[in-house]
């Protein structure tokens, strides 16, 4: 069997980067079980509700959901079970010190595999107020405009 290269993309949670700003990022890996890597490789993950916390100079993430896996038996692994980050320790160290901060939470970004080891991203980020989303919409709104406008122009000079 070939060696898997690249990053294959499983979730991805687009609410945080709404609700929060995104202050520093990090790439962990995980602790899984057979069946949650089986599961996992389905693509069948939410990374919704999760979040990280700090304890005992460890890192675990919370409320993952990856899916029992259909063929496994009495082996099967809990859907949302707390799942340990591998981090070196000078960036727990890091996230430890910033997250104590108020305001200040540790959040996953993306679940992947990269070259055949599950990984995941995760950002230390401080929360939106609701201007802020506001305005952020509005931002976006406006490149999009923009952008449509640019076209419009260039299809008229090629025209």
């Amino acid at each position: 069997m070939a060696k898997e290269k690249g990053r294959k993309l499983i979730a991805q949670n687009k609410k945080a980067r709404h609700d929060y700003h995104i202050l520093d990022t990090y790439e962990a890996g995980l602790v899984l079980t057979g069946t949650e890597v089986k599961s996992l490789r389905q693509g069948r993950a939410s990374l919704a509700d999760g979040f990280v916390q700090l304890d005992g100079r460890e890192a675990w993430l919370y409320n993952v959901h990856v899916p029992e896996y259909s063929q496994g038996t009495w082996t099967n692994h809990s859907a949302r079970r707390k799942r340990k980050l591998l981090l070196h320790r000078v960036e727990i160290d890091k996230l430890e010190a910033k997250s104590g901060e108020t305001g200040h939470t540790i959040v996953p970004l993306a679940l992947y595999f990269k070259d055949g080891r599950a990984k995941v991203e995760i950002a230390l980020a401080r929360g939106k107020k609701e201007y802020d989303k506001r305005q952020t919409l509005r931002e976006k709104q406006d490149q999009r405009e923009t952008d449509r406008a640019i076209s419009a122009v260039r299809r008229r000079q090629r025209a």
